[in-house]
Protein backbone atom coordinates (compact mmCIF):
# COMPACT_ATOMS: atom_id res chain seq x y z
CA UNK A 1 0.00 0.00 0.00
CA UNK A 2 1.28 3.47 -0.90
CA UNK A 3 2.16 5.84 1.94
CA UNK A 4 0.36 8.66 0.10
CA UNK A 5 -2.90 9.31 -1.75
CA UNK A 6 -2.87 10.84 -5.23
CA UNK A 7 -5.55 13.33 -6.22
CA UNK A 8 -7.11 12.80 -9.68
CA UNK A 9 -7.26 16.55 -10.33
CA UNK A 10 -4.92 18.32 -12.75
CA UNK A 11 -2.48 20.85 -11.31
CA UNK A 12 -3.69 24.43 -11.46
CA UNK A 13 -7.42 23.58 -11.44
CA UNK A 14 -9.87 24.77 -8.78
CA UNK A 15 -10.20 21.17 -7.60
CA UNK A 16 -6.40 20.94 -7.19
CA UNK A 17 -6.47 24.09 -5.06
CA UNK A 18 -9.12 22.51 -2.87
CA UNK A 19 -6.97 19.39 -2.49
CA UNK A 20 -4.16 21.59 -1.12
CA UNK A 21 -6.42 23.57 1.19
CA UNK A 22 -4.95 23.97 4.69
CA UNK A 23 -1.99 21.72 3.97
CA UNK A 24 1.76 22.33 4.09
CA UNK A 25 2.92 21.87 0.50
CA UNK A 26 6.34 21.49 -1.07
CA UNK A 27 6.30 24.88 -2.77
CA UNK A 28 5.64 26.68 0.54
CA UNK A 29 7.31 24.46 3.12
CA UNK A 30 10.45 26.62 3.41
CA UNK A 31 8.38 29.09 5.47
CA UNK A 32 8.02 26.45 8.20
CA UNK A 33 11.75 26.64 8.82
CA UNK A 34 12.17 30.43 8.52
CA UNK A 35 14.01 31.89 11.51
CA UNK A 36 14.96 35.26 12.94
CA UNK A 37 17.29 36.24 15.77
CA UNK A 38 14.42 36.72 18.23
CA UNK A 39 10.86 35.42 18.23
CA UNK A 40 9.10 33.87 15.24
CA UNK A 41 9.80 34.77 11.64
CA UNK A 42 6.95 36.71 10.04
CA UNK A 43 6.86 34.35 7.04
CA UNK A 44 6.32 31.38 9.39
CA UNK A 45 3.58 33.13 11.37
CA UNK A 46 1.89 34.29 8.17
CA UNK A 47 1.88 30.80 6.75
CA UNK A 48 0.37 29.35 9.92
CA UNK A 49 -2.46 31.89 9.84
CA UNK A 50 -2.99 31.38 6.10
CA UNK A 51 -3.48 27.63 6.62
CA UNK A 52 -5.85 28.22 9.54
CA UNK A 53 -7.94 30.64 7.49
CA UNK A 54 -8.03 28.24 4.55
CA UNK A 55 -9.43 25.55 6.84
CA UNK A 56 -11.97 27.89 8.43
CA UNK A 57 -13.20 29.62 5.28
CA UNK A 58 -12.69 26.86 2.72
CA UNK A 59 -11.09 29.44 0.43
CA UNK A 60 -7.50 29.04 -0.87
CA UNK A 61 -5.15 31.85 0.06
CA UNK A 62 -5.15 34.14 -3.02
CA UNK A 63 -1.52 35.21 -2.75
CA UNK A 64 -0.45 31.58 -2.90
CA UNK A 65 -1.49 31.46 -6.55
CA UNK A 66 -0.36 34.80 -7.93
CA UNK A 67 1.56 34.07 -11.11
CA UNK A 68 4.73 36.09 -11.46
CA UNK A 69 6.60 36.50 -14.72
CA UNK A 70 9.18 33.94 -13.54
CA UNK A 71 6.48 31.39 -12.64
CA UNK A 72 4.77 31.87 -16.00
CA UNK A 73 8.12 31.34 -17.76
CA UNK A 74 8.72 28.14 -15.78
CA UNK A 75 5.31 26.74 -16.72
CA UNK A 76 5.88 27.60 -20.36
CA UNK A 77 9.24 25.81 -20.41
CA UNK A 78 8.25 22.68 -18.47
CA UNK A 79 7.16 20.64 -21.55
CA UNK A 80 10.47 21.48 -23.27
CA UNK A 81 12.41 20.63 -20.12
CA UNK A 82 10.55 17.31 -19.92
CA UNK A 83 11.43 16.49 -23.51
CA UNK A 84 15.09 17.37 -22.92
CA UNK A 85 15.21 15.07 -19.89
CA UNK A 86 13.54 12.15 -21.64
CA UNK A 87 15.89 12.42 -24.61
CA UNK A 88 19.02 12.64 -22.47
CA UNK A 89 18.13 9.99 -19.90
CA UNK A 90 16.01 7.75 -22.14
CA UNK A 91 13.42 7.56 -19.38
CA UNK A 92 9.73 8.42 -19.47
CA UNK A 93 8.32 10.94 -17.00
CA UNK A 94 4.87 10.05 -15.69
CA UNK A 95 2.60 12.94 -14.77
CA UNK A 96 1.21 12.76 -11.25
CA UNK A 97 -1.46 14.67 -9.33
CA UNK A 98 -1.24 16.17 -5.87
CA UNK A 99 0.11 13.56 -3.43
CA UNK A 100 -0.89 13.88 0.21
CA UNK A 101 -0.49 11.92 3.42
CA UNK A 102 -3.67 10.36 4.85
CA UNK A 103 -2.72 11.10 8.45
CA UNK A 104 -1.16 14.58 8.23
CA UNK A 105 -2.23 17.83 6.58
CA UNK A 106 0.62 17.94 4.11
CA UNK A 107 1.36 17.02 0.52
CA UNK A 108 3.23 17.90 -2.65
CA UNK A 109 2.71 18.40 -6.38
CA UNK A 110 5.44 16.60 -8.29
CA UNK A 111 6.62 17.67 -11.72
CA UNK A 112 6.82 13.99 -12.59
CA UNK A 113 7.45 10.41 -11.52
CA UNK A 114 10.20 8.17 -12.89
CA UNK A 115 10.63 4.40 -12.82
CA UNK A 116 14.14 3.13 -13.47
CA UNK A 117 15.19 -0.49 -13.00
CA UNK A 118 12.57 -1.13 -10.36
CA UNK A 119 13.35 2.05 -8.43
CA UNK A 120 11.00 5.03 -8.20
CA UNK A 121 12.05 8.66 -8.28
CA UNK A 122 10.61 12.09 -8.87
CA UNK A 123 11.57 14.67 -11.44
CA UNK A 124 11.82 18.30 -10.35
CA UNK A 125 12.28 20.86 -13.10
CA UNK A 126 13.18 24.55 -12.74
CA UNK A 127 13.62 27.15 -15.47
CA UNK A 128 15.27 30.02 -13.62
CA UNK A 129 16.88 33.24 -14.77
CA UNK A 130 19.92 32.59 -16.97
CA UNK A 131 22.38 33.78 -14.31
CA UNK A 132 20.86 31.35 -11.78
CA UNK A 133 20.89 28.52 -14.29
CA UNK A 134 24.56 29.17 -14.98
CA UNK A 135 25.29 29.23 -11.24
CA UNK A 136 23.63 25.81 -11.01
CA UNK A 137 25.83 24.51 -13.84
CA UNK A 138 28.94 25.82 -12.09
CA UNK A 139 27.98 24.39 -8.69
CA UNK A 140 26.83 21.04 -10.17
CA UNK A 141 24.10 20.96 -7.54
CA UNK A 142 20.59 22.30 -6.95
CA UNK A 143 20.54 25.82 -5.50
CA UNK A 144 20.05 25.75 -1.70
CA UNK A 145 16.71 27.55 -1.93
CA UNK A 146 15.19 24.55 -3.74
CA UNK A 147 16.30 21.96 -1.22
CA UNK A 148 13.39 22.33 1.26
CA UNK A 149 10.96 21.49 -1.54
CA UNK A 150 13.02 18.49 -2.66
CA UNK A 151 13.33 17.20 0.90
CA UNK A 152 9.58 17.66 1.39
CA UNK A 153 8.85 15.67 -1.76
CA UNK A 154 11.13 12.87 -0.56
CA UNK A 155 9.27 12.79 2.76
CA UNK A 156 5.78 12.72 1.25
CA UNK A 157 6.48 10.12 -1.42
CA UNK A 158 9.12 7.89 0.15
CA UNK A 159 10.71 7.67 -3.32
CA UNK A 160 14.24 6.38 -3.86
CA UNK A 161 15.77 9.31 -5.73
CA UNK A 162 15.20 12.75 -7.22
CA UNK A 163 16.40 13.88 -10.63
CA UNK A 164 16.69 17.64 -10.37
CA UNK A 165 16.82 19.56 -13.64
CA UNK A 166 17.56 23.18 -14.46
CA UNK A 167 16.61 24.14 -17.99
CA UNK A 168 17.23 27.34 -19.93
CA UNK A 169 16.60 27.37 -23.71
CA UNK A 170 18.22 30.80 -23.99
CA UNK A 171 21.64 29.32 -23.32
CA UNK A 172 23.92 27.68 -25.95
CA UNK A 173 22.83 24.09 -26.68
CA UNK A 174 25.48 22.42 -24.50
CA UNK A 175 24.54 24.61 -21.54
CA UNK A 176 20.76 24.40 -21.73
CA UNK A 177 20.21 21.39 -19.50
CA UNK A 178 21.62 20.48 -16.11
CA UNK A 179 20.48 17.24 -14.45
CA UNK A 180 21.72 15.80 -11.19
CA UNK A 181 20.49 12.87 -9.12
CA UNK A 182 19.96 13.01 -5.37
CA UNK A 183 19.63 9.65 -3.64
CA UNK A 184 17.26 9.37 -0.69
CA UNK A 185 20.02 7.82 1.42
CA UNK A 186 22.14 10.96 0.92
CA UNK A 187 19.56 13.21 2.59
CA UNK A 188 17.94 10.85 5.08
CA UNK A 189 18.90 12.95 8.11
CA UNK A 190 17.42 16.04 6.48
CA UNK A 191 14.19 14.17 5.66
CA UNK A 192 13.80 13.07 9.28
CA UNK A 193 14.47 16.59 10.59
CA UNK A 194 12.04 17.99 8.02
CA UNK A 195 9.31 15.59 9.13
CA UNK A 196 9.74 16.60 12.77
CA UNK A 197 9.63 20.29 11.88
CA UNK A 198 6.53 20.08 9.70
CA UNK A 199 4.60 17.91 12.17
CA UNK A 200 5.40 20.36 14.98
CA UNK A 201 4.23 23.24 12.81
CA UNK A 202 1.00 21.39 11.97
CA UNK A 203 0.31 20.95 15.68
CA UNK A 204 0.54 24.73 16.00
CA UNK A 205 -1.83 25.17 13.06
CA UNK A 206 -4.30 22.71 14.62
CA UNK A 207 -4.20 24.55 17.95
CA UNK A 208 -4.81 27.92 16.26
CA UNK A 209 -7.64 26.46 14.23
CA UNK A 210 -9.27 25.02 17.36
CA UNK A 211 -9.05 28.39 19.09
CA UNK A 212 -10.64 30.18 16.15
CA UNK A 213 -13.46 27.65 15.94
CA UNK A 214 -14.16 28.08 19.67
CA UNK A 215 -14.47 31.83 19.15
CA UNK A 216 -16.84 31.22 16.25
CA UNK A 217 -19.06 28.77 18.17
Amino acid sequence: MSRYIVSPHAQGTDEWRQDRLGRVTGSACAAVFATVKSGEAATRANMRMALVLERITGVPTPQGFQETEDIAWGKEQEPHSRMAYELERELEIEEMGFAYLPDAMTGCSLDGKIIERGRTGFWESKSPKSKNHYACLRAKAPPPEYMPQLIHNFWITGFDFCDFQSYDPRMPPKLRTFITRIERAEVLDRIEAHERGVLKFLMEVDAEEKQMRLLAA
